[in-house]
């Protein structure tokens, strides 16, 4: 299979979701590999460099594309299967950035609080051991972590003509932030408008669920994906699937909404999968499901509801996509 190596300039790069013209258009099997650059735009590269300095928060989340797909129309469903993620500099940055976290007084949960300290972590990566090292600021204290390459950011143009931030996660997708998006996981969203407009970023070579502090070990990243296109049966939000889970993403504020869309759309999920009464599938879901939190900092929140394959009946949706494209993606790695 033929690869399409795409490296973006600044002034290529994309900083919402719709109202931007394609940076490249793609048929469906297309094999991709994308560099994109970190959340900061590389401006951090020192415990020294603080983001109310170096960050300016008009150009943060660059998106490499949109690419737009040939045939996309709304209404369709988009497939994107994640090959391999490799981290594309030799050090990720994390920051504590004023008003701005889970753990903080932030614009939207105003407090008379003064900010937490403007702060800045480097992570050196040792990628003979796949490690990127925590190092303290204020006591002597490392700790080698491993590396776990996620994208912060998977989505496709909104439907409306409406044009979001890239800091922004909804159904269309966006910066779910979610550490389920990883090599091996195949993304299905739906089409909104003709082309899909589809694009990602915001690498972390780490994060915890949650990404508490309002960021990831942000990193550039080069990403190998496989694009494909199912006629039809968009789903209303979301959904990943790989090798040992069914998952939905819910994105809203308060939290428990986003947990209630997540719920509600693999209610819908397993209806299609197994023939289930919603009520029947409601119960299987209440006694099985994990619900791993994405993020509590973003513009809206984002959970993950997952159900684990090994506990069910075999099935398969989109015509088995997920596995073909497994297949396929062999013969790249």
């Amino acid at each position: 299979m033929d690869v399409v190596e795409v490296v973006p300039t600044f002034e290529q790069y994309a900083f919402t979701f719709g109202g931007v013209a394609p940076l490249r258009r793609v048929t469906p099997g297309t094999a991709l590999r994308l560099w994109s650059d970190d959340a900061f735009g590389g401006a951090l590269r020192a415990a020294t460099d603080l983001s109310s300095e170096k960050v300016d928060l008009r150009y943060v989340n660059p998106q490499t594309g949109p690419f737009y797909v040939e045939g996309a129309e709304p209404g369709d469903t988009l497939a994107l299967h994640f090959v391999a993620m490799e981290p594309a500099r030799d050090w990720g940055a994390s920051a504590a950035i004023p008003f701005f976290g889970g753990l903080t007084s932030t614009d939207r949960v105003a407090t008379l609080q003064d900010p937490l300290p403007d702060t800045t972590w480097i992570y050196e990566l040792d990628r003979s051991r796949n490690t990127v090292t925590f190092a303290a600021q204020h006591s002597d204290l490392r700790i080698d972590l491993p590396v776990e390459p996620m994208l912060g950011t998977v989505g496709v143009a909104p439907s409306g003509g409406e044009v979001r931030s890239s800091l922004v996660p909804e159904r269309f997708g966006g910066n779910m932030d979610s550490p389920q998006m990883r090599a091996g996981t195949t993304c299905f969203l739906g089409v909104n408008v003709e082309g899909a407009l589809f694009s990602i970023g915001d690498g972390h070579y780490r994060q915890g669920e949650g990404e508490a502090c309002g960021t990831a070990v942000e990193g550039a990243m080069t990403t190998t994906l496989i694009v494909e296109l199912i006629k039809g049966g968009a789903p209303a939000w979301p959904r990943l699937e790989d090798d040992t889970h069914w998952m939905t993403v819910g994105s809203s504020r308060p939290l428990e909404d986003a947990w209630r869309i997540g719920q509600t759309e693999l209610v819908h999920w397993f209806r299609a999968l197994y023939g289930l009464h919603a009520m029947d599938a409601y119960q299987l879901l209440s006694q099985i499901v994990e619900v791993p939190i994405a993020n509590v900092v973003d513009a809206n929140y984002s959970a993950v509801v997952k159900a684990r394959k090994s506990l069910l009946p075999p099935a398969t949706a989109f015509g088995g996509l997920h596995d073909d494209l497994r297949s396929r993606a062999a013969s790249l790695l």
